[in-house]
This record gives structure tokens, sequence and C-alpha cells, in this order.
């Protein structure tokens, strides 16, 4: 007898879920039931769109209803809710959204892809009709329009994925922009040394932030909206934006009795099925394992949406596999500079209580004497003891997703820091390096780990400590005279093995250049000598970002 299976949920894992059953079954039958118009688009691609860089619309629609029907023989009923599941009967009730009717649908296996919905903050004049999230491609459509109809000015709350990538989108408008973040930094998934960079990008582009602050309420003004801001700032705007984060869409799961994490997630186990073994659930609204700590964590990303999504529908077909964990491998584009991560960060790893180490490395994407080298920041953290990748992060121009991947994979492969250092990665000039960043990486790294190299956190040098430091400048001196560390002595490294003994003796010493490579030729000089000084990791580069005057917002925690 033919396997039934209905699928609640449409876009990444509810449309993966669906043509990977039939890919196993001919025939089994196959029902999937979306409450929206589309049933599987390119959520990710709607603020492109908004923005004009993505100029059909008709490009986000990835399968239509049609054509899943003609090329996989699905059972696709878009406009359709499901509003209870029976378990006992294995039944769920649907109700018609189109045609006002209610009737039920009987499962042998069904699977939960409902998603996450945006949060909306419970403000006084949040219903205004000029305030938006960004869901779906109806959200799009209203967005757009009001850009269309004159919108002059634009207000983004929160500074995730979403809300930087409106913030962009809407400046390529040539909207005058306003971004609100009530944390300290954007990309709350970065460390702040690393989202500073994306900050200095959008104040470059003229987008006004707000960080450390929130808004309190919203007014109407003849058709605009008036936001005023817990700082006591008054922002007017022809449309907001809102996009403060996502809640699991578990409401359907509740109350069918399914167990649900604290943080409302549906808890599943290593192959998706939930505390009912004959429903599975998928994507952004399931709770996922921590492969890097172990534990549970919540990560929406369409990435292991779709993997999810895969391996429920093996394991209801009777090939068992079984889902990993969610690293949180994610990248960012705003303007010209990228950002990405993966694993854990800083912030994360103190929060817990992990001992680990870090490093930081600038390179450029390729070869510097090929045309068109940009450089990049590379910041790895691994454990003090074997060298495990607990996490990485790297923002730069170009070249910041290639090194993201090779990392992602290296830590999901279980390799160590010192394996890095033996990779073997493509090299042309116009690509990369004969030593990739990824191999500078590893050699950088490994030093520390072995005591090579001992490095000091450039949040350690601010205005109380420095003096308790002996802080020596290797650069040049058109480079010192450019900028340098408050009390820095400057002997440049060409002429260090002359001159050490010049170094004052009467506290603990710390060497810097640029980015940290000629430091660390200064340091082993400095050991041979005798001394014990210890490497401002990232250089002047990481120093003054996290003491920049005026400091930008969200450095060095």
């Amino acid at each position: 007898m033919a396997k039934k299976v209905v699928i609640v949920g449409g876009v990444a894992g509810g449309a993966t879920a669906a043509v990977r059953a039939r890919r196993l079954d001919e025939n089994a039958e196959i029902v999937l039931i979306e409450r929206g118009q589309d049933v599987s688009f390119a959520n990710c691609g709607l603020p492109y769109h908004i923005g004009g860089e993505i100029e059909d619309r008709a490009e986000l629609l990835l399968q239509t209803p049609a054509r899943l029907k003609a090329r996989f023989s699905l059972d696709v009923r878009i406009r359709s809710a499901v509003t209870r599941i029976d378990r006992g009967a294995r039944r769920v009730h649907v109700r018609d959204l189109a045609h006002h009717r209610e009737y039920t649908e009987d499962y042998d296996a069904l699977v939960l892809a409902p998603g996450a919905a945006p949060i909306v903050p419970p403000l006084p004049g949040i219903d205004h009709p000029a305030i938006s999230t960004l869901r779906n491609m109806t959200d799009m459509d209203r967005i757009k329009e009001l850009v269309e109809r004159g919108a002059q000015a634009a207000i983004v709350v929160g500074g995730g994925f979403i809300g930087l990538e409106m913030a962009e989108n809407l400046r390529r408008r040539g909207l005058t922009v306003a971004l609100v973040e009530m944390l300290p930094q954007v990309m709350p998934p970065l460390d702040p040394e690393i989202a500073a960079r994306l900050q200095r990008e959008l104040t470059t582009h003229e987008i006004a932030l707000h960080l450390a602050d929130a808004v309190t309420g919203f007014e109407d003004q003849g058709g605009r909206v008036r936001a005023r801001l817990k700082s006591g700032a008054v922002l007017d705007a022809d449309l907001v934006v809102l996009a403060v984060g996502v809640r699991p869409e578990s409401t359907l799961a509740r109350e069918a009795g399914l167990t649900l994490s604290e943080r409302g997630a549906i808890v599943v186990d290593e192959h998706m099925r939930t505390s009912d073994p004959h429903i599975y659930a998928v994507g952004d609204a399931v709770q996922v394992r921590d492969p890097v700590l172990g534990g549970e964590t919540l990560i929406p990303l369409a990435g292991p949406a779709n993997r999810q999504a895969r391996i429920a529908i093996d394991n209801i077909f009777g090939r068992p596999t079984r889902y990993r964990g969610t690293f949180g491998t994610s990248v960012v584009r705003v303007f010209r500079v990228t950002a990405a991560s993966t694993g854990l960060a800083e912030k994360n790893l103190r929060q817990r209580g992990i001992a680990y180490k870090k490093i930081y490395v600038h390179r450029s994407q390729h070869a510097g004497y090929f045309p068109g080298a940009h450089p990049m920041t590379i910041k790895l953290l691994f454990t003090p003891t074997d060298g495990k990748i607990l996490g990485a992060q790297i923002v730069g121009v170009a070249g910041v997703d290639k090194r993201i991947d090779v990392l992602a994979t290296a830590q999901q492969a279980g390799l160590t820091v010192t394996d890095l250092e033996d990779l073997e990665l493509a090299y042309a000039p116009q690509y990369g390096s004969a030593k990739d960043p990824v191999n500078v990486a590893g050699y950088v790294a490994t030093n520390a780990l072995r005591g090579d190299e001992d490095f000091i956190d450039p949040a350690e040098l601010d205005d109380d400590a420095r003096p308790n430091w002996t802080i020596l400048d290797v650069r040049e001196p058109r480079e010192y005279e450019a900028g340098h560390i408050p009390g820095a002595v400057l002997i440049p490294l060409g002429q260090l093995r002359a001159r050490w003994e010049e170094i004052p003796n009467d506290k603990p010493l710390v060497v810097y250049c640029a980015v940290g490579q000629r430091a660390y030729y200064a340091t082993r000089i400095l050991r041979a000598k005798g001394l014990h000084p210890r490497n401002l990791a990232g250089g002047f580069t990481m120093y003054s970002l996290c003491h920049a005057q005026p400091p930008v917002p969200g450095t060095c925690g």
C-alpha cells in the first residue's frame, strides 16, 4: 500500500521534503499544504528585488503549484491552513482560505515545516500601514510599492541579516536610511570588532546608525511615521521595516501536544522526528544540536532547513540518516564589504565559560602583486589544548565566502588549526596566494598553540592599562607618524637587533606592527635576547578598531 505523506508549509523545508519524497517513491501520495500564495520562493532574495538588483519578480518564484504537479505529481494546496492535528487518528484539519471551507486529511507521516514568524513588538502605533515586516512576497510587494510611490526616508529596526540587507537596498534606491539596533553593534552573531567593519561601511554610505538604542513607539504624521527612541531621538520616515528577529512558528505543534523547547522550538531527534513517531519537523521552527560544544540551539538558516527536509523524508521512507547539527555558517554583504562566520563567536565562549585561544590574520584575497587585491581579516577561535576549531569570522571586500567555506568544512570534519597549515588549496595569482589566508591562519594559530607566540588582546590595552606596559612599535617612522598607540616606543624591525637594549625593561613588553607579522619576527628576535614579549593580536589594525577616536560603536565588548 502506498504511503501518504502530508507536509505543512512550503518554501525551503516543505518544498524540498515534497520533491525528495517523490524521488524516493513514485507511488506515494504527497500533499503539500501552504498557507500563503507562493509555495516555493527565494525568501533570501526579497530585499534585492526591492533594491532593484534582482529586476524580474518572477525570478524569485522557484516553483509553482502547476510546475510541481506536472513534474513531480505533487498535490499542492496554496491558501490553505492546517488548523489542528489529530494525532490519534493521524489526521489534520484544513481550512481552505480561498473557498472558505474546512476538511480533513489523513496521513501516514506528517512533516511540519512552518518556518519562523517575524517578531512584531507590542509598541504603540505598530499597526501603522507604513510599517512592515519582510517574510514573504506579499510583504516585499508592499514595501516596494511604498518605495515606488516616492518614499524618501526609511527606518530599519534591527541590525541582523534582514535589517542590513534592507538598509543597503533601500539606500541603493536613493532613500535616506536610519538603522536602529538595541545592541551596541550590528550583526549580533559576529564579535564586535568584526562587526565594526560593517558599521564603517554603513556609515560610509550615509546610513545613520542608532546603536544601543530602541524604538519605544510610533506615531502617525500625516501618513508618515514618527519613531521615538529610548535615547530621546525622534526619527521621521515614509516607511519602516521591522527586522528585530524571528520566533519559531510552533503554535500548531504546541496545540497538538508535541514537545517544545523553552524558546518554543519543536524538539526533534537526530532523524528529525518529533515526540510523536509519525510526525517530523524541519526548518526554522525546530531546535537543533550544537555540534561544537554539544547541547541544543536555535539557528534559522535556509541551508540547514533543506538538509533537514531531506533527512526527514529519508527516514520516513526507511533510509536511516541523521542530522549532525547546525554550525551556523552564514554570510552577509553590506555594499562592498562581506562578513561571514561559522561555529561560535568569542562572546558565546565567554558566556559559557569555555577556555579558548584566538588569533587575527590580515591577508589579501589573492596575490598582492596582482591587480585588485583587497585585505580581509580572519578571526579564528580554537581550544588551547588540542587546537580544535571552535569558530571563525571573516570580513573583507573579496574572497570571504571562499575562506569561510574552507574553515566551515574543516570544522565539520574535525580538523584542528594545525591541519589548516597543510591544506592544499587552489592557487593562481588572480584567485589566491601560494600561502592562502587559511594556511596563514593555521600557521599563526599553531604558533600560539605551541607557545611559539604569546598574544595579547587589543582590548587589554585601554587607557587605564597602557601605562602598565612597555609598548614597542616596530613599524617604519612614516607609519608611526600616521598613527600609533599612545606611549609606544618606536624601533623599526630592521634596526631592532642593533637597538634592542634601548627597550625599557621595568614593565612587561608588548610588541606591535600593522597586522602582526613584523611583530612576530620581532618577538622571535627578542626572545633570543632573553626577553619575554607579547604580540598584539591583529596589530595596530585591530587596536584601531577597538580604541578608535571617536570609538566605533560596539567594538571590543
